[in-house]
């Protein structure tokens, strides 16, 4: 008896996702809600558990294919790996000698790219960089290898010295670049992205995007978090970064500036008497935002816990829809990838995204005085339909102003 795979509901408001890639293969045993697929959608990878045990019998789709919410994707037969016809291969014929280009270096076949659990980009890697991919560890969900860990392990590789070629074997092809071979690459884009480049693009379309710029002496801040960094990671078991300074602050300057924390709906203004964050975090499969809900009431270590279980969780692939729901101000930290400035579009339906961007010193004028000051840019981009010039410049001057003096953050001032 085989049992159907239904696509699961994957949050509100969102009907469908792209297969991004079987982790199992007809024949193969699967568990009770062990992943057999990974999804994509708009925001978060979501994998598809098996609903019983027994043996993976036929896909339905395949990867990169479009599927709805509730949609048959495969079916798993009940019983053993051994009962199962599925299980059961012909004997495989002598694969073309050619498979794939001689330049290519390392041939993987079907079944090693199955037992292995390469996706098809995985793959292409390996065999363009020629690399063992049974040798190398994985950085992935689960171990499995990325991209990227193909072609680390093979720019070590074309590091180390060259071994001599043994008489009647066939020489190396050597690289495009000395071969003077030019190449391009295709590669679909993901859901992610693709989400992405619809919501930049319809907020330039729809919002009358402005960006004010001030520049902040970091100072104090930098002396606060180097007196008291080893004590606040001993008592929270966290480390104590610059973004809780910064989310305290946008707290304190959206009180005397709401329309920064607000939304248009419609002809009318929403205001919001909470402050949830939207903070950009680097995720391998692009930038996400996950939220900080109810910033204005949380302490130094609740904001850096939680900005940390973010960060951990971005990086495993395993933050999930309700994770990034909702929002109503964006801070991004283009500052740890070393931007100096930059103009950063809103979140739709936000109204206002904070820039914050690299520490360096430079020379400011302290009491007469040329000094060499740890600063930084900021930039406050913002929706001029909802926020007025003097409204931003003033946001930004209570930011510039608790950064500064962090005892306002203290005092309420």
């Amino acid at each position: 008896m085989a049992t159907e795979v239904n696509v699961p509901a994957l949050g509100e408001s969102i009907t469908e996702a792209t297969l991004g890639q079987w982790l199992k293969k007809p024949g193969e045993a699967v568990a009770v809600d062990e992943p057999i697929a990974s999804l994509e959608t708009d925001k978060v990878s979501v994998e598809v558990p098996s609903p019983v045990a027994g043996t993976f019998g036929k896909a339905m789709v395949a990867e990169g294919d479009t599927v709805n919410v509730g949609a048959v994707i495969a079916t798993i037969a009940e019983g053993t790996a051994a009962a199962a016809p599925a299980a059961v291969q012909p004997a495989a014929a002598p694969a073309p000698a050619a498979t794939a280009p001689a330049a290519q270096g390392h041939e993987v076949t079907d079944e090693q790219a199955a037992a292995l659990r390469l996706s098809p980009a995985v793959r292409r890697a390996v065999q363009e960089t020629g690399v063992d991919a049974a040798a190398l560890t994985g950085s992935g969900r689960d171990g499995r290898l990325t991209k990227e860990d193909v072609q680390q392990a093979a720019q070590g590789k074309a590091a180390q010295p060259s071994a001599p070629v043994q008489p009647g074997a066939q020489a190396p092809v050597l690289a495009a670049a000395t071969t003077g071979e030019r190449r391009e690459e295709r590669v679909r884009m993901t859901r992610l992205r693709q989400t992405i480049a619809t919501r930049l693009k319809e907020a330039q379309n729809t919002a009358a995007l402005l960006t004010t710029f001030n520049d902040v002496d970091m100072t104090e801040v930098i002396a606060a978090r180097a007196r008291y960094k080893d004590l606040f990671e001993k008592k929270h078991g966290i480390r104590l970064g610059f973004m809780g300074f910064f989310v305290k602050a946008v707290a304190l300057a959206a009180r005397d500036v709401p329309s920064v924390n607000a939304r248009i709906e419609a002809d009318e203004i929403v205001y919001h008497d909470y402050l949830d964050v939207s903070v950009a975090v680097s995720a391998p499969k692009g930038l996400v935002v996950p939220v900080i809900r109810s910033a204005e009431r949380m302490s130094f270590a609740e904001i850096e816990g939680a900005i940390a279980g973010y960060g951990k969780k971005a990086k495993e692939g395993t933050l999930t829809q309700a994770d990034m729901a909702g929002g109503t101000f964006t801070i991004s930290n283009g500052g740890v990838f070393g931007s100096l400035l930059s103009t950063p579009i809103i979140n739709p339906p936000q109204s206002a995204v904070l820039g914050m961007h690299r520490i360096e010193e430079r020379p400011v004028v302290k009491d007469g005085q040329i000094v060499a000051r740890p600063m930084m840019y900021l930039a406050l981009s913002y929706d001029h339909r909802l926020v007025d010039g003097r409204e931003a410049v003033t946001f930004l001057v209570r930011i510039k102003e608790a950064i500064e003096d962090p005892t306002r953050l203290l005092i309420d001032l």
